[in-house]
């Protein structure tokens, strides 16, 4: 798609991740236009692999939106999770203690995809392969965002009312707010996962989180035929260093029971290392300037909050913007950090709190490891505790 000059939106959206189309289809169903800048292509965005979560309410909202048909149908739906530690398995039924909540398995490329189609189906705007964006005059009535439309063209600007920065850790949208006016929280954990995907059935019907002595591990799945597991490692290790019978070898140590179950095996198709950290910027607004998804925040994946505090943070910002754009007032505007801020750190302690206890820190001592597994056996002995978990997992209310 090619933008002709001098077109003007009310909201400029940088970047085509969850955040961005989220945001894009919540604002056309209040009547508000918006034009995405992504300065990847379609295909790249659409073929990122990524796993994915999804909260009950999630999957609600993509249904009420029209979004939910290939998700309802080829998404894996889990009432629970299983949690292993000591060589034994104690299943947590999320249903039971949250009232019928459920979570999706749902890989977030998949999520893309369906948005994008829909997106571009309802003659939406979206900019794939833009280069040099750049957020501008954030302080002032009439914001605006440069960017090149192909590598070679001039630079050109899109004027608008509002900039949506949901271009993730590394855009230009949370940099665009001065240093002075931010402050940025993060911790860096001494451990990263390896991740697979491998061609197998599936060996289990839901999620397994294992505490191990050699360390995490997490079993996953993503299609009847694919399937997604994780070793925790050194995050500075070079993947070279794991042969695939390395992987299934520490993959049966860790996942393994004293029950007889085992690991289905399978050809491994996509390996890799990724680095885990913890992070969150504040505010998430200066301007007429609002940031959301990973521009804002970070949560390592062991608690499977992602996509889902993007989400979020684009439901509140839409319906701020609707109040806006129809009574003229802009109190939900003011009010977007709090709001979201409050969501996003609960969503930083249960993610957190997940990480510290079913991973083994490679400087921790042999007293912290039996605080977690002591906190493990209570968690699985105890209702309250359980409820708490699967509270938090399955996604606390939105209102």
């Amino acid at each position: 798609m090619y933008l002709a000059k001098g077109v003007r939106t009310q909201v400029a959206i940088v970047g085509a991740g969850p955040a961005g189309l989220f945001l894009a289809h919540l604002l056309h169903r209040q009547g508000i236009e918006s034009v995405i800048l992504e300065q990847r292509s379609r295909a790249e965005i659409e073929g990122t692999i990524r796993a994915g979560v999804l909260e009950h309410w999630v999957v609600d909202l993509m249904n009420d939106m029209g979004l939910g048909d290939r998700l309802m149908r080829e998404g894996h739906f889990h009432s629970g999770i299983t949690l292993r530690f000591g060589r034994r398995s104690h299943h947590i039924d999320m249903s039971e203690l949250t009232g019928g909540k459920r979570v999706t398995v749902y890989a977030q490329h998949e999520v893309i995809r369906d948005l994008v189609a829909a997106r571009l189906e309802d003659g939406g705007r979206i900019l794939f392969g833009v280069s040099d964006v750049d957020v501008r005059d954030i302080d002032c009535a009439a914001p605006r965002v440069l960017f090149r439309q192909s590598p070679d063209g001039p630079m050109e600007e899109l004027p608008c009312d509002f900039i949506a920065g949901c271009d993730g850790f590394h855009g230009p949208s949370r940099q665009a707010i001065p240093a002075a006016c931010r402050r940025e929280y993060q911790i860096t954990y001494p451990f990263g996962w390896l991740g697979i995907l491998a061609e197998a059935p599936p060996s289990h019907p839901e999620l397994i989180y294992a505490n191990h002595e050699r360390g995490f591990a997490l079993l996953s799945t993503r299609s009847p035929e694919v399937q997604r597991l994780y070793i925790q490692c050194d995050p500075r290790d070079d993947i070279a260093n794991w042969s695939d019978d390395r992987i299934w070898s520490e993959l049966h140590r860790r996942l393994e029971d004293g029950s007889g179950w085992t690991l289905t095996e399978g050809p491994v198709f996509q390996k890799g290392i990724i680095g885990m950290r913890s992070f969150v910027c504040e505010p998430m607004r200066h301007g007429r300037l609002f940031i959301a998804g990973d521009a804002a925040h970070i949560v390592p994946p062991t608690g499977a909050k992602g996509l889902n505090l993007a989400v979020a943070d684009v439901l509140v910002l839409s319906r701020a913007m609707a109040a806006y754009y129809s009574t003229g007032s802009s109190d939900g505007l003011d009010g977007y950090c709090a709001t979201c801020l409050a969501r996003i750190w609960k969503a930083e302690r249960f993610s957190w709190h997940m990480t510290t206890m079913l991973h083994r820190n490679p400087g921790e001592s042999a007293f912290e490891q039996r605080l977690h597994l002591a906190e493990l056996d209570h968690l699985v002995h105890s209702r309250a505790a359980m409820a708490a978990l699967a509270e938090n997992y399955v996604g606390l209310p939105m209102e």
